[in-house]
């Protein structure tokens, strides 16, 4: 007598609808949303405004427009953000003050998450004295005031684009290395590192090949933050008179060069104009943090 063969086992109708659930939620986890297209598209357009600037059908940012008639005046349409009290054009300024800060924004994040990464890499990886000592270092520069820290490093390196980047990226670098630090901590102890060290790997090997892939979606997320970070940074130093120089058109001069007409009431379209750049920027950088962090999230808690 031949044994009876089992047959598959089909979910019941109750559970049908978590099937069907999961399975579309498994499909919905592939799609960035609308949200997160929206700050793509923002973030694209102000890159590619910033980079196109020089061949733009814009006034320069210095230019003195129509000799002196655009003083003050008000949005329009050819003049879509109306001009300031020098008569420049305030579209053209904040184009071009695009450039400035968000090559601080990036190339601070850039230095600050290379120091940063590679010292909370070697910290988290080798624990003992080297991560008591790194760690110490990293508290010094915490227990700075960011702000005041900010100020002093600008004034006594510079007011140019490459050492406001500098005095911010020197601030950024602790608050990047703990996040790495503490993200290289988790992924140092798992499985495969052990079996790679059983193997006989070596620590340079087993930190480029299998850490560090693993830390990079987290420090990424972050990265994203902190230019966010820094370009409000950058906004404020401007505001206190330390930040870039104040004939380089930056979001931040734009909005202390337009501070007292805001006052008065004359112009606060020029205000509004930096303040809106900053707050499109930030908002779409933060959202789109938020995403890559809640995709990696849901992604390393499956593999546990």
């Amino acid at each position: 007598m031949l044994p009876e063969q089992s047959s598959p086992t089909l979910p019941s109708e109750a559970a049908l609808p978590e099937v069907v659930a999961v399975a579309a939620g498994t499909r919905t986890r592939r799609h960035l949303g609308l949200g997160a297209w929206v700050a793509i598209g923002w973030l694209v357009l102000v890159i590619a405004l910033a980079v196109l600037a020089p061949i733009l059908p814009i006034p320069k940012p210095t230019e003195i427009v129509d000799h002196g008639a655009l003083r003050d005046a008000k949005p329009s349409l050819s003049h879509l953000l109306g001009g300031d009290s020098n008569s420049y054009d305030v579209l053209s300024r904040v184009i071009w003050g695009a450039r400035n800060s968000l090559a601080v924004g990036f190339f601070a994040v850039a230095l600050g998450g290379t120091a940063g990464g590679f010292l909370g890499l070697i910290a988290g990886y080798y624990r003992g004295r080297i991560e008591t000592l790194i760690t110490a270092l990293l508290d010094i520069m915490l227990a700075f005031p960011a702000l005041v820290l900010a100020l002093a490093l600008t004034t006594f390196l510079g007011h140019s684009v490459f050492y406001v980047s500098l005095a911010l990226g020197i601030i950024s670098t602790p608050i990047l290395a703990r996040i790495t630090r503490a993200n290289t901590l988790t992924w140092s102890q798992r499985e495969f590192v052990t079996a790679a060290r059983a193997q006989g790997a070596k620590n340079r090997r087993i930190i480029v090949r299998e850490v560090l892939p693993n830390v990079v979606p987290a420090m990424a997320s972050i990265a994203l933050l902190a230019v966010a970070v820094v370009i409000v940074a950058e906004a404020g130093l401007s505001l206190l008179g330390a930040g870039l120089a104040s004939d380089v058109p930056s979001w931040g001069n734009i909005i202390n060069f337009g501070r007292n007409d805001l006052t008065n009431g004359t112009a606060p379209h020029i205000v509004f104009s930096g303040s809106g750049a900053i707050f499109f920027t930030v908002l779409s950088l933060n959202y789109l943090g938020d995403v890559v962090r809640a995709r990696f999230d849901v992604k390393e808690g499956a593999l546990v």
